[in-house]
């Protein structure tokens, strides 16, 4: 029967909802209750994914790509008992804008192989800016500059929101997928799948970051239907579990806990059973490493799209280990063949799945480091070298103008801090724009792109995908 609610008693029923609801209001923020934004897409829905590689720490990336012909002698003086022996550096075939001659670290066979073959590129001297800037600009104060320049944390962030002005916890990678989640069919699992946890990149205003590990997605503990052992308990605790899923509350903020709870399940068990088949047998990718671990996952839920009913796919992993203030040469030695050898056994996995061309890698990190070195290792810096990877790369290719590395040139502000040339803004519009957000959208997902790039002009912000 109906009951007459005065002004009073529903003030009173609402506060006192909203005071027991306080200890879990966060939690529901984050499950992303409030529904999905109207989209403003191009209207493609075939498949792409993009592969976000988060090198953290601040990779000291111009020993990654390092000039092999007259300008080496610039790089070896400057870089001094950090430079690499020219020797050893492995040719590629073209620097295409670039019109230094540029060779790869020695640990990097495969990538070698990869970019000669036109399958990955680098864009060179990209880095974090709210406006272009000169070396007089900067060292007069008369131009503004990133947050917290030179910082690690300020950076890491600034790297995944592409908004250097301001601080946000909104990612581009998530702001591109609250334009496009209407692309799939399904949202039971959320576009931006991370492998290493929460982060900022894949946050977005409507769209939120699905994490799993190499083996899946985490199960609850304490919970496994399969189970019907009758001396264990788990049966008893499954059965608790589902009781409580299957109630109805009135409370309505309970019942949207309760309503997320069972999203969360669903999810668990259609993405584990998407991710749940066989890698091509003819592919095989390096044993007891964490990041090929996570790379096979990755693979595996390329694989399960279509189960999950999903034409767009984000991916982030973040590999740490890059702060190298000693030991760069060795670090890096350690490292980079881990990440050369399971890029390609990646690739090659894709190729064997027919979805080189639907899936795109590229690279990210704090900044790059100083040229100068401090004895072994060397300092936070600014601009620097990424790498892009893909059937849709157009690979073979150098974007951007390789700097001058000789100390006090045009773009060192000091210790071989390299102004960027290249915006993280246009780095990253290219690839939004690849993954299917429109130029009218741009804007949305990259706040400071008109500072750098003309949305209307028709012609690519770099230029490296086809």
């Amino acid at each position: 029967m109906p009951q007459n609610i005065t002004r009073r008693r529903f003030l009173r029923q609402v506060n006192c909802a909203a005071i027991s609801a306080l200890p879990i209001l966060n939690t529901l923020l984050n499950l992303k209750l409030a529904g999905n934004v109207a989209a403003a897409t191009t209207g493609n829905t075939d498949y792409k994914a993009l592969v976000c590689i988060f090198l953290a720490g601040g990779c000291d990336t111009f020993n990654i790509l390092v000039p092999t012909g007259a300008e080496y002698s610039d790089y070896a003086t400057i870089r001094g008992p950090v430079a690499l022996s020219q020797d050893t550096l492995l040719p590629l075939n073209s620097t295409a804008q670039s019109s230094t001659p540029l060779g790869l670290n020695p640990a990097l066979t495969n990538i070698q192989q990869l970019f000669n073959a036109g399958n990955a590129a680098y864009v060179t001297n990209v880095g974090t800016l709210i406006q272009p800037v000169t070396k007089d600009e900067y060292n007069n104060g008369t131009i503004s500059l990133p947050l917290g320049l030179y910082s690690h944390s300020d950076q890491q962030e600034q790297w995944q929101t592409s908004t250097p002005d301001i601080r946000s916890a909104h990612g581009w990678g998530g702001r591109a997928a609250d334009i496009l989640q209407s692309l799939n069919t399904l949202n039971t699992v959320s576009m931006n799948i991370s492998l290493t946890g929460q982060n900022i990149w894949q946050c977005g205003n409507n769209s939120y970051v699905y994490t799993v590990n190499n083996t899946g997605a985490v199960p609850l503990d304490g919970y496994d239907p399969t189970n019907t052992d009758p001396w264990s308990a788990l049966p008893i605790r499954t059965q608790a579990v589902n009781s409580q899923l299957a109630l109805q509350y009135q409370h309505l903020l309970t019942q949207a806990f309760n309503n997320s709870k069972n999203d969360a399940m669903a999810a668990y068990t259609l993405f584990n059973s998407a991710t749940s088949g066989a890698l091509p047998s003819s592919v095989t990718f390096p044993a007891n490493s964490y990041f090929s671990s996570n790379m096979q996952m990755v693979a595996k839920a390329i694989a399960g799209a279509p189960s999950m009913g999903q034409n767009r796919q984000t991916f982030f992993i973040e590999y740490d280990g890059w702060d190298t203030h000693d030991n760069l040469i060795a670090t890096q030695a350690s490292l980079l063949p881990d990440v050369d050898a399971t890029l390609a056994a990646f690739y090659n996995c894709l190729v064997a799945m027919g979805l080189q061309n639907n899936v795109t890698v590229f690279t990210i990190s704090d900044f790059a480091r100083t040229l100068t070195s401090d004895g072994g290792g060397t300092d936070h810096a600014w601009g620097g070298n990424h790498l892009v990877l893909g059937g849709a790369v157009n690979g073979g290719q150098v974007y951007g103008q390789y700097p001058s590395l000789y100390a006090n040139n045009p773009l060192d502000v000091g210790r071989g801090r390299i102004i960027p040339q290249i915006a993280v803004d246009s780095y990253f519009a290219e690839l939004a724009l690849w993954f299917g957000v429109s130029p009218s959208s741009l804007s949305q997902v990259l706040p400071n792109i008109g500072n750098f790039y003309n949305t209307s002009s028709g012609t690519p912000p770099v230029g490296f995908m086809a």
